[in-house]
């Protein structure tokens, strides 16, 4: 039984096409600077190697399309049409308080996520795009919708509920969400694994670190925090996303630069982050390179960024009474060891001791801390493909 992943992030796609029964990936692939120049597609065909396809891709409707063509391709592709696969399984920010756990995609369901729009800007309109060209040009295959929102459901109330009036929860379920949860109880498993416990048995911090970044506080397999919010804004500074700031900010912004309310959202989610601080992209590896050849601007964006991400460790080791590990992953997390470096550095206090050598791992899985470190630090690329395609089979049974 063949089950295709569709995991869109605000800037990227990211795909699988896996046998669920054997849980064998058959062709993986990236869509990579979606919206960005040079723009590329990175295809792995099972026991082949990589291909790199330089495409544009101006949206993510053109990215599911492009997807679609090499899996079909006669030469690098692994399927001959699209009736091999049994289900879709989709990647989708958030369901707002309607979802709790993935469902089956029908009509409701896809009205309900264009109601969630305004809670995840970035996010939902590609998911659903990808949705819907997949339901265009697959009529009749399942599609399963899986929620990032889901792993956070088990937040305490002190967690995530915002200190105003407890009617606009009630009204209008303003509280905190979190985002990325699929990642973060893949990674915070695979975590236990190689620390030889069960996972209900250890305290993780867990690092996803993209264009969309998250922490999350996971005690005994439960997320008990993160730092995202109501919607993906909240928590550290990201690609393009501003990260938690003075709510005093955005009323002074809208009168001092005339901003309307769409305008004043999209300043924040669109044009902030680091791509706002660097004035140079959302991109790390574009950002980087600008800080090597000294763009002091490009290297404050770095180390703002750093910054809030030890912060956040640092918060929820309190929060959890002490922690036995730190995860990093995603795109930044696996493969940008300056980053880890900057973050990592002077935790000794914590009990965060690492091997630097071993620290220049790229995109692989590694426990990267020092020999006597009473905290493991780990990089473990996360797999929330897998883990989807494990809630689409759930469902289809």
């Amino acid at each position: 039984m063949k089950i295709l992943v569709i995991n869109t992030g605000s800037s990227s796609l990211k795909y699988q096409l896996i046998d669920i029964l054997n849980e064998e990936v058959l062709a993986k692939g990236l869509c990579d600077r979606i919206g960005i120049d040079n723009s590329f597609i990175k295809h792995t065909k099972a026991g082949s190697d990589a291909v790199v396809i330089e495409k544009d891709m101006i949206n993510h409707k053109v990215a599911i399309k492009q997807v679609l063509d090499v899996l079909t391709d006669k030469k690098i592709g692994v399927i001959s049409e699209m009736s091999e696969i049994a289900a879709v399984g989709h990647r989708v920010v958030h369901g707002g308080e309607k979802f709790h756990d993935s469902v089956i995609i029908d009509d409701d369901v896809m009205k309900t996520l264009k109601e969630c729009i305004e809670l995840a800007p970035l996010h939902n309109p590609p998911n659903i795009v990808g949705i819907e060209a997949c339901q265009h040009i697959m009529p009749g295959t399942p599609m399963v919708a899986v929620f990032d929102t889901a792993f956070h459901q088990t937040m305490p109330r002190h967690a995530y509920l915002y200190a105003l009036p407890y009617d606009i929860y009630e009204k209008y379920g303003v509280r905190k969400y979190g985002f990325h949860g699929t990642s973060h109880k893949y990674v915070a498993h695979r975590a236990a694994a190689m620390l030889g416990k069960s996972v209900d048995a250890v305290n993780i911090v867990t690092c996803h670190l993209g264009n969309g970044a998250s922490v999350c506080a996971i005690r005994k397999g439960k997320s008990v925090e993160t730092s995202m919010g109501f919607t993906p804004l909240a928590g550290l500074a990201m690609g393009t996303r501003s990260g938690t700031i003075d709510p005093a900010v955005i009323p002074i912004l809208m009168e001092k630069e005339k901003m309307s309310i769409k305008e004043i959202n999209d300043f924040l989610n669109k044009k902030s982050g680091v791509l706002g601080i660097s004035g140079v992209s959302s991109d790390f590896r574009d950002i980087e390179a600008a800080a090597d050849s000294g763009n002091e601007r490009a290297a404050l964006a770095i180390d703002i960024f750093c910054y809030r991400v030890k912060k956040y460790i640092g918060e929820y080791a309190a929060v959890m009474d002490g922690v036995d590990a730190v995860v990093f992953t995603a795109g930044i997390g696996e493969n940008n060891p300056l980053v880890r470096k900057k973050v990592l550095s002077g935790m000794d206090y914590m009990g965060i001791e690492i091997d630097w050598d071993k620290n220049s791992i790229i995109g692989k899985e590694l426990d990267i801390s020092a020999p006597n470190s009473k905290v493991r630090t780990l990089v473990i690329p996360t797999n929330e493909e897998l883990a989807i395609a494990r809630e689409t089979l759930k469902l289809l049974k």
